[in-house]
């Protein structure tokens, strides 16, 4: 099949996030929206035609998985990733945000300390402290527009506050960084020799581009809990519905006794038809997306690399963000947001969202028909050329 991403499809009226809260946002109206990370794309003909078939049934009571639902999700990480998990080690879960905070209430104690990576997608923050734990910060280094991970200070700060529990984002949200082989199992072998859990936040998987290959943490670490889903792959946030791989039994109970005592079950209908259906059928779809976006991608650095030089975007080797560094302006943060807004009429992620090192920052959506990104980079070339 062929597909057309460069069709622009009305969100608004369709009480999108993205688009209709602009107001409740404490946002001016108008804005050009390049926020919040789900695409301006429909999801593939192939997982439509699935849920129309659900949809035309007309009845939508308690639904669960049958095996078919777990064969697809287990091949497509396997085929995909080399990452095999039986049945019983795959869990369903309404989010992936919702299953950080189940892994930081099941595998630690008020007061525990929990490691995170910034600057990193905000959530990661608020399910650490919003379940009174101890957060704890061993930021991503940024050099020569770059970033990387200090690994002796990773473990220091593993040490010095008896950390039992790493959030890992792979690919990072929001630099772009799809980690290497190396690199994690330094990540592994330092979690290991201190009994640090890891919960590896693998919603971007799929976005990947050229030769970069994203590694499977499940590939390195048996005992690590690997979160996935289908909702940026194929653009289904609102069904809620996600695959956490578990295979330690005992962190796998634990796991399920909070989802226990969420009282949370069955998860949404046509979700699960829609999550199978992706897995089953949709990889043509992905493929052709992944060479749109990656066009997209490619403008973008050429855009801005010949028209705004004082900018730096941090080349993304993962997902479909894109990690802007205005500091070479001069502008305090403030000023920053307040130009972004007020003068180049644009909605996007402000830096500091991601944590304290985001200051400077701007993420920007590049997951639209090109002409709107197009549009978006032309609003940053008139309000920021002149600086």
């Amino acid at each position: 099949m062929t597909y057309n991403f460069d069709k622009i499809t009305d969100r608004t009226g369709t009480d999108s996030l993205k688009f209709d809260f602009a107001r409740e946002r404490k946002k001016p109206e108008g804005l050009l929206p390049m926020w919040v990370a789900d695409m301006d794309f429909p999801t593939a003909p192939e997982i439509l035609e699935e849920l129309q078939k659900t949809v035309a049934h007309g009845i939508f009571g308690y639904t669960e998985a049958k095996s078919d639902y777990y064969e697809a999700v287990s091949r497509w990480f396997s085929e995909r990733y080399g990452f095999t998990a039986e049945r019983p080690a795959i869990v369903k879960s309404p989010g992936v945000v919702f299953a950080l905070a189940q892994t930081v209430r099941a595998f630690t104690r008020e007061g525990d300390a929990v490691l995170i990576q910034p600057p990193v997608y905000y959530p990661f923050f608020e399910v650490v402290r919003d379940n009174n734990r101890k957060l704890i910060e061993a930021p991503l280094v940024y050099s020569g527009g770059a970033y990387s991970i200090d690994f002796a200070e990773f473990e220091r700060k593993i040490t010095e506050n008896a950390v039992k529990l790493f959030l890992l984002c792979s690919p990072h949200n929001p630099v772009g960084r799809v980690w290497t082989e190396g690199e994690l199992r330094q990540l592994s072998d330092i979690c290991k020799r201190h009994n640090v859990i890891v919960v590896s936040d693998e919603i971007h998987c799929d976005f990947t581009f050229g030769d970069t290959r994203h590694i499977c943490f499940g590939t390195i670490d048996d005992d690590a809990v690997i979160a996935t889903a289908p909702s940026k792959t194929f653009n289904l946030a609102g069904l809620q519905v996600s695959n956490i791989f578990i295979k330690n039994a005992d962190l796998r109970r634990k796991f399920r006794d909070e989802l226990d005592r969420s009282g949370y079950s069955q998860l949404n209908t046509v979700g699960l038809a829609a999550c199978r259906a992706a897995y089953e059928k949709g990889g043509e779809w992905l493929s052709a997306l992944l060479s749109y976006l990656k066009g997209n991608i490619d403008y973008a650095e050429s855009f801005i690399a010949a028209r705004l030089p004082k900018l730096t975007l941090v080349h993304p080797e993962g997902t479909y963000l894109l990690w802007l560094d205005f500091s070479r302006l001069g502008l305090t943060q403030d000023e920053l947001d307040a130009r972004i807004v007020q003068g180049a009429k644009l909605w996007l992620d402000s830096g500091p969202m991601f944590g304290e090192t985001g200051a400077g920052f701007q993420r920007i959506n590049a997951a639209c028909p090109r002409s709107v990104l197009n549009d978006a980079l032309i609003r940053l070339e008139k309000e920021f050329s002149g600086d």
